[in-house]
């Protein structure tokens, strides 16, 4: 297992801003108003290409234990069993308080190694607070801001001392583990899970009917009807070959954009759908023809590829959009729809081309078995895993074509790639000064593994890796 980093202070300090910044997105609310968490948030973090579980509580209040902030600062004590390493957050503007004082005294007496974070350091006004807190014995303050990102390399630099042993063993492990997966290629993936997303009266809803055969959904004119994300098992029998495959469908609520989304329930029901995002493999997006592409559908696709799930993109509707004219279908004018939302996509998400693009109609059932089809073949190759003598003879042949620069005269020595895990595909680079290689040759390397090992339009991740840690340097 990945080691475990605790987020402990009083509230409003920015715990939760810090650790959203730590996961790389916004998963735990915030606001200005204390005591917003109340339950531990788990999150998957990464700092400077090391990987931990950093967990937020609720804001420490000195109240009694039979009440709810007693209950919250229970739950925060209790997490710090079986972690490894404490941040704990003040605010270097207000300065040190008695709380921070208490809470500092208990962290002494545990045995867990506690990292101080001086949070919200941006600017002068926040020195005299930093001084301050090295009255708490807990060693040189972390001088941060996580609201603007600025001080993270440091903690990175006082956190690898103290879970780095751990990091690269989990990391060990997971490569291990993988590799003894790998082995059985012929495996299933099981159920298909499938979301489908987009704008409110996209025709998710009466999509999934048209695939059921029933009216399972509730359907109608009216926008956002459909509050949860609905699962259902079904099974799909393919055409081509006759196979009977299983699919996890999962319906979502329509997502507008954020400003027009303002009743508290419309946010419950997107984030609902964000989460149902993160649950599938496969996404997808689905466009009103009528409408065309619009600046939503655009931040909608680059959420899911953020996520590192496998996305199609469906324009439905095609059965009223498609037609020309004369209410023949597939006119001139539904190839000038087509190839301008193809072209919008190419523009707007340059981060993943060649995004697999079909026209469906929920109405009729026409081209939603393709649909199927292209989901499980996306599926395949977000789940690929390419030996690593095969990448590594690729990774040669890319160097060869295309040598790293060498910026004022240091050689960057790019040494060996691997894959360290699938669905969705990540991959290691191995080598010294990378913190040199410019983004475009990272994007180079990103894209001819996309296109030369079989992952297509798959969003993949790529780390670089030094095998020595530069913190390190003068120690001993």
């Amino acid at each position: 297992m990945l080691p475990q980093v605790i987020i402990i202070g009083r509230p409003n300090v920015g715990k939760s801003t810090l650790f959203n910044r730590l996961v790389g997105k916004k998963i735990a609310l915030v606001d200005d108003q204390p005591g917003v968490t109340r339950d531990r948030r788990f999150g998957d973090a990464e700092l400077a290409g090391m990987r931990f579980t950093v967990v937020d509580t609720a804001g420490w209040e000195d109240q009694d234990a039979e009440t709810l902030p007693g209950r919250m600062r229970k739950q925060t004590e209790v997490s710090l069993q079986g972690a490894d390493a404490a941040l704990f957050v003040i605010d270097s503007r207000a300065g040190l308080t008695p709380l921070d004082e208490e809470i500092g005294r208990w962290l002494r007496e545990q045995e867990v190694p506690v990292v101080l974070v001086a949070n919200k350091a941006e600017g002068r006004a926040s020195e005299s607070g930093i001084l301050e807190s090295y009255s708490l014995g807990l060693g040189e303050p972390i001088g941060v801001s996580a609201e603007h990102g600025e001080g993270i390399a440091d903690l990175f630099g006082a956190l690898w001392p103290i879970i780095g042993d751990k990091v690269e063993a989990a990391e060990a492990a997971e490569e291990a583990a993988a590799a003894e997966t790998a082995l059985d290629e012929d495996a299933p993936l099981g159920p298909l899970k499938l979301a489908i997303v987009g704008r409110p009266n996209a025709g998710k809803s009466t999509l999934i009917n048209r695939l059921l055969g029933e009216d399972r959904l509730l359907t109608g004119p009216e926008a956002g009807i459909t509050r949860d994300s609905i699962a259902i098992d079904w099974q799909w029998t393919d055409p081509k070959s006759g196979e009977v495959r299983d699919i996890h469908l999962i319906d979502t609520a329509g997502m507008r954009k954020r400003a027009k989304v303002v009743e508290k329930l419309e946010k419950l029901s997107v984030a609902d759908g964000l989460r149902a995002v993160d649950f599938a493999e496969v996404v997808v997006l689905l466009l009103d023809a009528t409408l065309g592409l619009e600046h939503q559908d655009l931040k909608i696709a680059d959420r899911v590829l953020q996520e590192g799930r496998a996305l199609i993109i469906a324009i439905n509707k095609w059965d009223v959009a498609g037609q020309d004219p004369s209410g023949r279908q597939g006119g001139e004018d539904a190839s000038k729809l087509f190839n301008g939302i193809k072209f919008a996509l190419d523009e707007g998400l340059a981060q993943v081309r060649g995004v697999p693009l079909l026209a469906v109609s929920a109405k009729t059932g026409k081209g939603l078995d393709t649909l199927l089809g292209a989901a499980f073949e996306i599926r395949e190759a977000w789940s690929k895993r390419v030996p690593t003598a095969a990448l590594n003879r690729w990774f040669d042949d890319a160097l060869a074509a295309n040598p790293p620069p060498a910026p004022k005269g240091r050689r960057i020595k790019l040494r060996y790639i691997t894959q360290s895990s699938t669905r969705p595909p990540r991959f290691v680079v191995f080598g010294t000064r990378l913190e040199m290689l410019p983004k475009s040759y990272e994007r180079y390397l990103v894209n001819g593994i996309r296109r030369e090992l079989g992952f297509d339009a798959v969003p993949i991740r790529v780390v670089l890796k030094s095998p020595k840690n530069p913190f390190d340097k003068g120690k001993g």
